[in-house]
């Protein structure tokens, strides 16, 4: 009687410490859960916490080359608009007020024609940094080819390129964002990274439009890129953040630069 009962104490104690070990190991296997789920949520706002500093850094990307082009702009009108037409006023006064003889009247009109269509060829080219006419009357792919014309004729830079780009496929504004995007990297190709030639590939995918762009320029490195952006490639950055698309950029000293946007 006695052995029977010691078995049901042995059967007791190990169900009782089987009970315990599978408690222990629920207890650990919350505690595990607890912090796994802790560290998601923490890493989850990390990520939420770097994209909204991401998209402050756009956001003021973009304020800030509002306010250079709106600062570029007045500059041109006082420089070249106000002044021109101050020419005009003076010599118009000769006009009414001087005593003039014919010689000096006749170069005084001559002046002011000279002076006019300065001032008018001045506004034309304000207008056109503004928003080419090319591309508001014939849309993107001809105002990039005739971008890409420009700085060929110049002879400072050589671009090959390879444009396939439906017309419709992106709005007025969109086309604005894709020229002004080329214009840059063309820009920084040429200001910054001394190239000499540069190759351009813009065309319809399956899904997306992509812009596969390189250059043989100095480059830099890529701890410089993910350091400090200038203002060029943040506002780059920002137009193509409005495009809904994702922005790929390569680079090593001496290598140049490889750039793939895809929208």
């Amino acid at each position: 009687m006695e052995k029977l009962f010691s078995e049901e104490n042995q059967i007791v104690t190990i169900v009782i410490i089987g009970v315990l070990l599978l408690l222990l190991m629920a207890v650990a296997l919350l505690l595990f859960f607890f912090f796994s789920r802790k560290k998601i949520v923490e890493k989850e706002l990390e990520k939420k916490e770097m994209e909204i500093e991401h998209q402050k850094e756009i956001i003021h990307a973009t304020i800030l080359t509002q306010e250079k082009e709106r600062k570029r702009i007045a500059q041109d009108l006082h420089d070249d608009i106000s002044s021109k037409l101050n020419v005009i006023l003076l010599n118009s006064n000769f006009l009414i007020d001087g005593d003039l003889s014919p010689d000096e009247y006749t170069k005084v009109n001559e002046n002011i024609i000279k002076v006019t269509k300065k001032t008018l060829g001045n506004a034309r080219k304000i207008a056109h940094d503004l928003l080419p006419p090319i591309l508001s009357k014939f849309g993107l792919q001809p105002a990039i080819e005739e971008l890409i014309d420009e700085y060929n004729m110049s002879k400072k830079v050589y671009i090959e390129s390879n444009i396939e780009y439906p017309v419709g496929e992106l709005d007025k504004t969109q086309e604005l964002h894709v020229f002004r995007i080329v214009q840059e990297l063309v820009n920084n190709s040429v200001r910054h990274g001394k190239s000499e030639n540069i190759s351009l590939d813009f065309k319809k995918g399956q899904e997306d439009l992509a812009i596969d762009y390189k250059d043989d320029g100095v480059g830099f490195s890529q701890e410089i890129l993910n350091q400090k952006k200038g203002l060029g490639m943040k506002n780059i950055e920002s137009r193509v953040e409005l495009l809904n698309g994702e922005l790929m950029i390569q680079s090593a000293i001496d290598e140049g630069i490889k750039v793939s946007i895809i929208f």
